[in-house]
């Protein structure tokens, strides 16, 4: 009965959603699926913003992480902030000067065609990988605690959830995200504030549960083991780069801020969305730590991606189980929806270059809306790939492949902004751009035996993007 409940909520949920799309995707054109009409509004933007980039991996994984790992997550959070700060007066400015629809054509501005095909290519591979991590960590919950019980397989889930994505993305693309996305984010939120409510004034009551939980090995901040990956200096700097690459390189989230009608704005959003990022980030590690001790006075064993989930949804009152799957849920949707809509127009505008074929409107229209199904398809296979990984820490996973497939991207931004130095425009900035992850992946499993046990982490990505860095500079010339 109580599964029934929870179906009906899933489906009232995406038919809110597509109440909004249908009213904000009217009357729009290629223009309003690309950059909503450069008219969207900063503070909806930030906040929304929230939603896109905590997704159900914060949502799950970083609770899940606090056993092992304790509170140093918040050493990256701190680098956020830093990588924010660059992405507002460094990258913004130059998008809004270039008015960029796509921030790929930067390169081909700097550099030539070669670099701009290269780079919306990495970006296109990194938010696909992390995109579709990230949606089959919560399809994955869904399945397992609520869609198991109605014998209903994963990839029938997988498929559904996928085709209601296409349904309220297909014709507003950002001009509709923009409005999906707060209400997402506001279902979050909503969820995450309840639970650490409600697990905090159980048992004992709040503050003997809060003297627990800061007397706790849990409660460590800074790992200060200069060998680990988890030493606090390297996360703040990896964190920091994370974020430029993540998000200041990135399509889909730059997508929603070049759409705010001014620069000031634009910083103004991403000032405010970093802080309360921070904030969040922080709820969901004390969160992490309460779930635990609530899970040690049960005598439960479940942990990492598991934990949240089980005790929401199997220990804690049906109301609360009810918050969490619509919270689950708001967490879902950002996950696909604005990476689904940034792709397709990665694609059209820097791979198919439907702006210069001299196309019409009616025309391009029509091979936009065949790759935005076209990409679908691509997610579908790329959740089942990771339904067959099946990692209990998709977080980790996700923060590796980043430092893989973002580091060209950062390298390649790096060397035009902070160089005037020229390369040719031929084949061999691929070559660079893809020895560089390779040459990564050797130093990463080799290095602990070079240096006595050093081990790489999170400034994986930095190291990537300075071998792409080195490797364009040795062929680079001198501008004249």
């Amino acid at each position: 009965m109580f599964s029934t409940i929870l179906f009906i909520i899933v489906l009232l949920y995406f038919s809110l959603l597509l109440g909004v799309a249908w009213y904000t995707g009217r009357n729009t054109t290629n223009e309003s699926f690309f950059i909503g009409n450069r008219n969207s509004n900063w503070m909806l933007v930030a906040f929304g913003m929230i939603g896109t980039s905590l997704s159900g991996v914060t949502f799950i994984s970083v609770p899940g992480t606090v056993l092992t790992n304790h509170f140093y997550y918040i050493q990256i959070v701190l680098g956020y902030l830093i990588g924010y700060a660059v992405v507002a007066f460094v990258l913004l400015p130059l998008y809004y000067k270039m008015q960029l629809t796509s921030i790929y054509y930067y390169l081909e501005k700097r550099f030539g065609d070669y670099a701009y095909k290269t780079g919306a290519l990495f970006f296109i591979l990194s938010r696909t990988v992390g995109a579709t991590a990230r949606l089959y960590l919560v399809i994955n919950v869904l399945q397992l605690f609520v869609l198991n019980s109605f014998h209903i397989p994963f990839w029938l889930t997988a498929f559904v959830i996928l085709l209601m994505i296409i349904l309220y993305t297909f014709k507003g693309g950002v001009k509709t995200i923009v409005f999906t996305d707060t209400l997402q984010t506001t279902g979050m939120l909503i969820g995450l504030i309840v639970c650490i409510w409600y697990i905090l004034n159980s048992g004992t009551g709040a503050k003997a549960n809060w003297n627990s939980l800061t007397n706790h090995d849990y409660f460590q901040l800074f790992n200060t083991d200069v060998k680990s990956k988890a030493f606090f200096l390297k996360q703040i700097i990896g964190g920091a780069f994370i974020t430029i690459a993540m998000t200041g390189l990135d399509q889909e989230m730059m997508q929603k801020n070049i759409s705010v009608n001014t620069l000031k704005l634009s910083q103004r959003n991403m000032l405010s969305f970093s802080w309360v990022m921070a904030l969040v980030n922080g709820l969901f590690l004390i969160l992490g730590a309460l779930l635990y001790l609530y899970a040690e006075t049960h005598k439960l064993t479940v942990k990492g991606d598991d934990l949240f989930p089980t005790i929401a949804l199997q220990q804690l009152p049906q109301w609360v189980a009810i918050i969490f799957v619509i919270a689950l849920i708001s967490a879902l949707f950002p996950s696909a929806d604005g990476a689904l809509t940034a792709l397709t127009s990665s694609f059209c505008i820097d791979i198919v270059g439907i702006r210069l074929k001299g196309w019409n409107e009616k025309k391009q229209m029509r091979i936009r809306k065949i790759i935005h199904i076209c990409f679908a398809i691509v997610f579908l296979i790329a959740i089942a790939v990771f339904k067959s990984i099946d990692s209990k820490s998709i977080i980790n996973i996700i923060l590796d492949l980043a430092g893989y497939t973002y580091g060209p991207l950062l390298g390649l931004f790096a060397f035009g902004i902070l160089t005037k130095r020229t390369i040719k425009d031929n084949i061999s900035v691929i070559i660079i751009c893809l020895m560089a992850p390779v040459l990564s992946y050797v130093l990463t499993n080799h290095i602990g035996l070079w240096t006595g046990g050093y081990q790489i982490g999170i400034e994986l990505l930095l190291i990537n993007g300075l071998i792409t860095f080195t490797g364009l500079y040795i062929l680079s010339t001198k501008s004249k």
